[in-house]
C-alpha cells in the first residue's frame, strides 16, 4: 500500500468513519458497555477504536488455546495502550478464557477486571497500566522464541498518544537491530489521545516513514473493517523480510456510539448520564 499521511488517508478512506459495524462488533461493544455499566466507569474512546483489530486478531491470526492460557506455544498480544482495557476483555471473554459474567463485575472489589490489564486476568500477557512499555515487553517475548526455537509471533497495539513516549522508539531501534521478524507493532491511528488532537498535542506525522526508518515494514489498513485488517495482517505475516512489521490502523475513537465518535471528552468516563445511556443503547440497537 502506498505510504500517506494520515489525513490523506483518512479522507481518501471514507469507510473508516462512515461503515456499519457487523453484528458481531455491536455484540462486543454491548459487553464493553455491559461492563462499564456495572462498573460505572471506564475508558469508552479508546475501546471502541480498537474493538476489531483485537476481534480478527484472535478470531483469525493468534494461536491460542482459551482452555490453556499459559500453553508455551502460543502466540503473545500485548495491550501496550492498556486503558483501552475493556475491549480486551470483551474478546477474551467472548472466546471463552473467563465467564462473560465477570464482565459485570468490572472495577468491583474482588474482580481480577480492573481498569488496567493485569496477567491475574486469564489471557493477559503483560501487566500495561503506565504507557510506553509494552514494546518493550514484546521485543523480550520475541527473543525469548527465536532463543527457545519456538515460532510464536508476538503482536504488541500501541495507542498514537502513547508512541509520544521515547521509549517506544528505544524499543523500536532494538527491534530493528534483532532483526524481530516475529514482532508486529500495531499502531491504534485514532488521531485524538486525552485532551485533544495528536496533530495539535504531539504530531508525529509522517508516521509511516519514522517506523519505516526505525527498520520496520510498514503497512496501514482501515481499522474497523475487518475484511482490510484481515488482508493486511496476512499480507504482514506474509511477508518474506527479516525485518519487525509495523501496521498503522486508521480508526475512530468511539466509533460506533456517535456522540462518542472523535470527542476526547468520552476518552474516560466515570458519570455516565442517563442521556448517555440512552444515546448508548440507541446505537447499540443499530
Amino acid at each position: 500500500m502506498k505510504h500517506q499521511t494520515a489525513l490523506n488517508y483518512a479522507t481518501d478512506l471514507d469507510s473508516v468513519q462512515q461503515a456499519p459495524l457487523d453484528d458481531r462488533s455491536r455484540f462486543l461493544r454491548t459487553l464493553i458497555f455491559r461492563a462499564i455499566e456495572n462498573g460505572g466507569r471506564g475508558h469508552v474512546g479508546p475501546a471502541l477504536s480498537l474493538v476489531e483489530i483485537i476481534r480478527v486478531l484472535y478470531d483469525d491470526f493468534l494461536r491460542h488455546d482459551p482452555a490453556r492460557p499459559d500453553w508455551r506455544d502460543r502466540d503473545r498480544f500485548i495491550l501496550s495502550k492498556g486503558h483501552g482495557c475493556l475491549a480486551l476483555y470483551a474478546v477474551l471473554a467472548d472466546r471463552g478464557f473467563f465467564d462473560i459474567g465477570e464482565l459485570d463485575r468490572f472495577c468491583h472489589f474482588g474482580s481480577f477486571l480492573g481498569g488496567h490489564p493485569e496477567t491475574v486476568v486469564p489471557g493477559v500477557e503483560a501487566c500495561t497500566g503506565a504507557l510506553g512499555h509494552g514494546l518493550s515487553i514484546g521485543i523480550g517475548m520475541a527473543l525469548a522464541a527465536r532463543m527457545s526455537g519456538r515460532d510464536s509471533k508476538v503482536y504488541v497495539l500501541m495507542g498514537d498518544g502513547e508512541i509520544n513516549e521515547g521509549s517506544v522508539w528505544e524499543a523500536a531501534a532494538c527491534a530493528d537491530k534483532h532483526r524481530l521478524s516475529n514482532l508486529t507493532a500495531i499502531i491504534d491511528y485514532n488521531k485524538i489521545q486525552s485532551a485533544g488532537s495528536v496533530f495539535e498535542i504531539q504530531n508525529m506525522e509522517p508516521l509511516a516513514d519514522k517506523w519505516t526508518s526505525f527498520g520496520f515494514k510498514v503497512f496501514e489498513c482501515n481499522g474497523h473493517d475487518v475484511v482490510e485488517l484481515g488482508r493486511v495482517f496476512r499480507e504482514a505475516a506474509a511477508w518474506a523480510g527479516d525485518r519487525p512489521r509495523a501496521v498503522i490502523c486508521h480508526t475512530v475513537k468511539g466509533k460506533g456510539i456517535p456522540v462518542a465518535e472523535n470527542n476526547a471528552s468520552w476518552h474516560h468516563k466515570s458519570d455516565l448520564s442517563e442521556s448517555d445511556r440512552a444515546a448508548i443503547r440507541s446505537a447499540l440497537a443499530g
